[in-house]
């Protein structure tokens, strides 16, 4: 058996507080929010944990030359154990996905599964990462927003994808470093999102997109001013770390303010349990 906190490291347990938000940002979004959400929810952090055991099973012989720590090479967990893990999780989020929200949500989770694996297996270090791992979190709140209309929750679902896109663009220089353009740009995909977030009539919404902005907008910009990994790294963390806020101004924006303040709530601890556990 492998110790438990090894697979909490595995899994990047604690970053799972990421993941909430998406459903409960398309289901405010579709206007289905409600007791069958929290089952969808449970089902997304099951498939992103399975995703990141996934992600540590494909990189292992990487990992061996430039991550030693991390759980399968430094030898806390076996490749085995890893793959096992990443599948049972998978398995487990299909279905608590189809017990939750039936044939439509499992018509969204079979495809994010794809997409989850694919990044894993194959897209992660290829020009189209970004986009297939930014196709994974727009599936995701498209997952939360099964049980009504999907059109409706697609702007919510195109803006957590691109915010996801800017935070993979980051992740692929977290060893090597990059030049000062690339957190440049991608501070300015995050002033869009959170334009887009706040919506044409900001109050709480408007806030917590600020919110949003302040904190992952600040770590970019000390990437820009020294595009070291070690910079480059905490603005990973922190794009995945501050998207609650951004979650909760997407759902505060769609009529839903007590559950958009209830999101954004889980970003502190986020921020303390990454000191923990690495979310990247």
């Amino acid at each position: 058996m492998a110790d438990w906190r090894a697979l909490v490291a595995l899994v990047r347990a604690p970053a799972a507080l990421s993941v909430p938000g998406d459903t409960i940002a398309g289901a405010a979004a579709a206007g289905t929010l409600g007791p069958r959400t929290a089952g969808l929810a449970v089902a997304s952090v099951s498939l992103y944990w399975g995703g990141m055991a996934a992600n540590d099973w494909a990189d292992r012989e990487l990992d061996a030359k430039e991550r030693p720590e991390r759980p399968i090479p430094s030898g806390r967990i076996t490749p085995r154990q890893a793959v096992l893990t990443a599948g049972g999780l998978t398995v487990a989020g299909l279905a608590l996905a189809a017990l939750s929200g039936g044939r439509r949500a499992t018509a969204v989770a079979v495809p994010l599964v794809t997409a989850i694996w694919a990044y894993d297996l194959k897209a992660k270090n290829t020009a189209a990462g970004p986009l297939v791992m930014a196709a994974c979190r727009g599936l995701d709140v498209l997952l939360g927003a099964s049980g009504g209309s999907l059109g409706r929750a697609v702007p919510a679902a195109l803006t957590v994808a691109a915010h996801t896109y800017t935070v993979t663009a980051l992740s692929r220089h977290e060893v090597s470093g990059s030049d000062k353009v690339l957190p440049r740009v991608t501070l300015a995909g995050t002033i869009a999102v959170a334009a887009a977030a706040a919506g044409r009539r900001p109050g709480l919404s408007g806030a917590l997109a600020a919110w949003y902005a302040a904190r992952y907008g600040a770590a970019q910009i000390r990437a820009a001013e020294e595009p070291s990994p070690a910079r480059l790294r905490a603005a990973v963390g922190t794009g995945i770390t501050e998207m609650p806020p951004l979650q909760g101004a997407l759902a505060a924006r769609a009529g839903a303010p007590v559950a958009g303040m209830a999101v954004a709530a889980a970003a502190p601890l986020a921020r303390r349990l990454a000191k923990v556990v690495s979310p990247t």
